[in-house]
């Protein structure tokens, strides 16, 4: 499955994204041929964390999220990393940038604690998604409905959503991001 001519936006914090799956998905991304853009908060370089604690290597965004729209995109992938996802969640750009996507019927991807960005821009209401387990009971009282699953994809609301549990999921995940952007699979999603 080829993705020339795609281009796709990911939004991180500058601190605490799991490196796993920030780095996973872009590789995945780029090797099936994508063009794929990190946006971070600010222009400095992105520490990631590994399993939330450990420092984990450095990311040199492509931009900041002053200076990106969705325009020219073609989806977006939010990685999760619990300090990455608790400040995402509250950065009004980034709840700009995922709600964009959502309402230009673009997919909307995320994994592990990347959700909570998906409560805070309404995004999660009357739509089937994953999490890690411990954002359940959000997705829950934001109107989602959470299942248990490895990645689950719902196409019901408009635009594809697509969600991840966590970090040991990053290759279903990524393939799942792939499949949505070829168009392969969307009859037997949900």
């Amino acid at each position: 499955m080829s993705l020339d001519g795609k281009s796709v936006l990911v939004l991180t914090t500058n601190y605490g994204t799991e490196q796993v799956e920030l780095q996973k998905p872009v590789a995945a991304l780029r090797r099936a041929g994508a063009h794929v853009v990190v946006a971070a908060q600010k222009s400095e370089p992105v520490q990631t964390l590994v399993s939330d604690r450990r420092p984990g290597e450095t990311v040199r965004p492509d931009q900041s999220f002053a200076e990106t729209t969705e325009e020219g995109f073609d989806a977006v992938v939010v990685p999760g990393g619990t300090v990455n996802a608790d400040h995402l969640r509250t950065d009004e750009a980034a709840q700009r940038l995922v709600s964009g996507f959502a309402a230009s019927g673009k997919p909307v991807a995320a994994i592990c604690h990347g959700p909570w960005l998906l409560v805070e821009s309404g995004l999660a209401r009357d739509r089937e998604l994953t999490s890690y387990p411990s954002l359940r009971t959000d997705l829950t009282n934001a109107g989602g409905t959470w299942r248990d699953q490895e990645v689950v994809v719902d196409t019901s609301g408009g635009y594809p959503l697509i969600t991840s549990r966590k970090p040991d999921d990053v290759d279903a995940f990524s393939e799942a991001i792939v499949r949505a952007l070829t168009g392969a699979g969307a009859e037997a999603e949900s």
